[in-house]
């Protein structure tokens, strides 16, 4: 069993986004560089690390929705607005619930916004864990635009989760966008395949969402449910 994963299990919890995105970066998925702040002090000399604007979210295992909870701050654009933005962050947490375990407050790079997609997996009670691709935003919570496969994948299996949205036209290019990189999903998904079959204690991913370029891609959140 991986140690971040026994760690979560011995402390009764799914991985926080931190341990999510470490495992990520393992399998070669990319991610924004990200830190993790535990105190105001560890701003000071943030800006030699994580290039500002950032984005900073509450890290906590009690704290589901961080949206709701006044858990997340996008765009502070040096150390002293990070700083006030941590305090008010610690500040509504406590607020909304005293209960919390705070292990701090993640930080990266604000990405400016790119096409979105969604790669994530579930466990089927009859076909066991099956991958799922779509496009972000309105397309995935609206039209229901996505595909699946059952785990593991193949290439072609992959290809094809890809090709049968209606998005696809999307990441081909239209209206003069460039095409974006149909190749690096095609990676994810597979690595997906892979972080899946070589930890069965996960039960669900969710990368959501995934910023993909001209070349390359990035998992700007990441979810894991053991």
């Amino acid at each position: 069993m991986h140690i971040i994963i026994q760690k979560a299990k011995k402390e009764k919890r799914s991985l926080l986004e931190t341990e999510a995105k470490e495992l990520l970066k393992e399998y070669g998925i990319p991610v924004p560089d990200f830190k993790l702040i535990k105190g105001e002090d560890e701003i000071i000399g943030l800006a030699k690390e994580i290039n500002f604007p950032i984005a900073m979210k509450i890290v906590s295992p009690d704290i589901i929705h961080k949206s709701d909870a006044g858990g997340v701050k996008i765009g502070p654009k040096d150390e002293k607005e990070a700083k006030l933005a941590y305090q008010e962050i610690i500040h509504n947490i406590k607020n909304y619930n005293k209960e919390a375990r705070i292990e701090g407050v993640i930080v990266y790079p604000v990405i400016p916004k790119e096409v979105e997609v969604i790669v994530g997996m579930i466990k089927d009670p009859h076909f066991g864990p099956v991958a799922m691709f779509g496009m972000g935003g309105i397309y995935v919570e609206v039209l229901k635009d996505v595909s699946f496969r059952i785990i593991p994948l193949e290439e072609r299996d992959a290809k094809e989760m890809i090709t049968k949205i209606k998005g696809y036209e999307i990441l081909k290019g239209i209206r003069g966008e460039p095409p974006r990189d149909i190749q690096a999903i095609e990676e994810v998904l597979m690595k997906v395949s892979k972080l899946t079959m070589e930890n069965p204690e996960i039960n669900e991913i969710d990368l959501n969402p995934i910023f993909v370029f001209e070349k390359g891609l990035q998992a700007i959140d990441a979810r894991m449910i053991l």
